[in-house]
Formats: C-alpha cells, sequence, structure tokens
C-alpha cells in the first residue's frame, strides 16, 4: 500500500503496539489523522514534507489500522491516546516535535498541547477547533443530543455495536464511500434503519478527482480487516474524557498554532461549533495561535482534497520554527 519510500514498523508505546508510517529524514512533524481514516490520509504529506527535508510520521491511532484496538470501551479516553503519543515520541527519540492533526487527530493534537506542551514546537490542526472546558460546559454528547437529537451522528455512534452492525449490512466499501464524498455542509445525521440505508444506497455517488477507486480500495481494505468499533470508541468517551480533563478548566493552549478548515466542512457548518472557529474566540483559548484559514469550496478531508495548498500553509508555518 502506497510505497515510494514509505516505511512501516510496529513501536511498543504505552503499553500497546502503534503502527508507523515514515518518510524522510530532518526535523518530525507528527500527522494525527481522524475518521474513518488511518495513517493513508496523510499519503500526500508523508511524500511531499520527506521532499522538503522533514521526517514525515503518521501512526495509527489506537484502534485504527494495523495498531492494537483495546477491547475496553473505556480505553479511548485522551489520555490514553495522549500518552500512547508521548510513548511514540520517547521511542522514535524526538524532544519536541511539529504536529498536524485532522478530525479526532485534532481534538488530540490540542490535547497533547494542552497536557505536555513542552513535547510540541508547533500545531497546524485541521478542522476542529479548541474548545475549552469551562465550568458552564455540559457534557459534549449530552449537548449534542438536547440540539440535534437522537439521529444525530455522534449520538448514533454512542450505542456499542449498533452503528456498526448497520454499517456491515449496508456494505463498508458504500458506508466509506458515502462518508468521503457526500458529508453535508451542515449538520449531519444518520436515520434509523431501512432510511439510513436509502440515504447512503439511493444516492448515485460519483468519485470526486481527489479520491480514485485504487484509493478507496486501500480504505475499504483496512476497514474491512479492523472493524470501525476502534474508530468510533472515540466518540463513546467524548463525555469521559470531558469529565477527566476537569483540572484544566479554563487552561488554554500555549503552543504556536494555525487553524485551517474547509468551507463546506460539516462541523463548521454546524450550529453551536463553527463558531468556535473564529479567529478572534479561538484566539482567546489560543492566545499563540497565528491565523484561521477557512478554504473556499473545501469540504471535511481537506489534507486529500487539496494536498499542494495544505502543504503550502503547514510548511509556510512551520519553517518559522
Amino acid at each position: 500500500m502506497e510505497g515510494n519510500g514509505i516505511q512501516h514498523r510496529t513501536v511498543r508505546a504505552n503499553g500497546i503496539n502503534i503502527h508507523l508510517a515514515e518518510k524522510g529524514e530532518g526535523p518530525i512533524i507528527l500527522f494525527l489523522h481522524g475518521f474513518p481514516e488511518f495513517w493513508y490520509s496523510w499519503r500526500h504529506q508523508l511524500h511531499s514534507f520527506a521532499s522538503l527535508g522533514y521526517r514525515a510520521v503518521a501512526p495509527d491511532l489506537r484502534g485504527y489500522g494495523d495498531s492494537d484496538a483495546p477491547t475496553d470501551i473505556d480505553s479511548y479516553t485522551c489520555f490514553h491516546v495522549v500518552g500512547d503519543l508521548i510513548g511514540v515520541l520517547d521511542v522514535i527519540g524526538a524532544d519536541k516535535v511539529l504536529v498536524v492533526g485532522h478530525d479526532w487527530g485534532a481534538m488530540m493534537a490540542w490535547y497533547l498541547c494542552l497536557f505536555r506542551p513542552d513535547r510540541v514546537k508547533a500545531l497546524v490542526n485541521l478542522g476542529v477547533g479548541f474548545s475549552p472546558k469551562s465550568a458552564a460546559n455540559k457534557p459534549p454528547i449530552e449537548t449534542l443530543r438536547t440540539f440535534y437529537g437522537e439521529e444525530y451522528y455522534m449520538s448514533r455512534f454512542q450505542e456499542p455495536g449498533a452503528i456498526e452492525n448497520e454499517f456491515v449490512e449496508i456494505g463498508i466499501d458504500k458506508v466509506l464511500k458515502y462518508i468521503f464524498t457526500s458529508l453535508p455542509a451542515a449538520p449531519f445525521y444518520l436515520p434509523r434503519g431501512k432510511a439510513l440505508r436509502e440515504q447512503i444506497l439511493d444516492i448515485p455517488i460519483t468519485l470526486p478527482s481527489w479520491l480514485s477507486e485504487d484509493e478507496l480500495k486501500c480504505y475499504v481494505t483496512q476497514y474491512e480487516k479492523t472493524g470501525f468499533t476502534g474508530g468510533l470508541n472515540y466518540y463513546r468517551n467524548f463525555d469521559l474524557s470531558w469529565e477527566l480533563t476537569a483540572p484544566w478548566t479554563g487552561s488554554k493552549v500555549e503552543v504556536p498554532s494555525k487553524f485551517i478548515v474547509g468551507e463546506l466542512d460539516v462541523a463548521y457548518n454546524t450550529p453551536g461549533i463553527g463558531e468556535s472557529m473564529n479567529f478572534d474566540i479561538m484566539k482567546k483559548h489560543v492566545p499563540l495561535l497565528e491565523d484561521v484559514v477557512v478554504m473556499k469550496g473545501v469540504g471535511h478531508f481537506v489534507q486529500e482534497e487539496k494536498p499542494d495548498e495544505i502543504n503550502q500553509l503547514i510548511h509556510d508555518f512551520f519553517r518559522k520554527f
């Protein structure tokens, strides 16, 4: 899968096996993927940044790809994942690194910077802004259920095994093709039963120019092997991570940062979430935030949809450090 000099190995970190895809020599950039992805979503960045003189490292986060997937649902809090990342940095001999995160990877990158700013030189996050914990906050899933109901996608992801079974019945290939191509620029809903099948199967889908049949097949092959449970467990721990981060109530991210989001991103266009991506609002909680870039005509998977533009934005920022 995607050769061209990309090296693969498995390391022991935080008590589990973590698979790494790496390319290049130089300052280390740690690339953190989201859902439903694995290291492969950074293929363009691995090649590009290796050619620019960096060592690009993309782990499969716990529960994804060829990394271990603990069976205990509660083993997917932000502390578990950040613990894995610190373990990876120790194994590869990295004192401080540059970090790029997307989706859940962006969420974990914010937590990494919050918990261990001593290990991060600078951060570029894609698609998920920093949402500080405050005394007034309620648990995120509780809040989202109140506003968007039981068919909002994060609500649907909460019951262990339920959405996984529906996805398998519909077909993993069809589900992934739908997610990669059909996320709305609006709150995202997954109705139950027959309505979900119709939502996914009854819409003719043509792959966009940025995703070939062979590239989609790489995702399908991986998820046919691993299933979706590991990635979905991050959503199932959203409230638990919120609860456990009480000691960081009111804390700020004190790492030089840049934020990028697609104009058509599902979260950016969800009321109550998109507003947090405003520069002035985020700057209050990320005081070293340099810029918020909203990419016109781009959706959720920005690093795949517009790799050249994203790579340039990342490089322009990281070359300062």
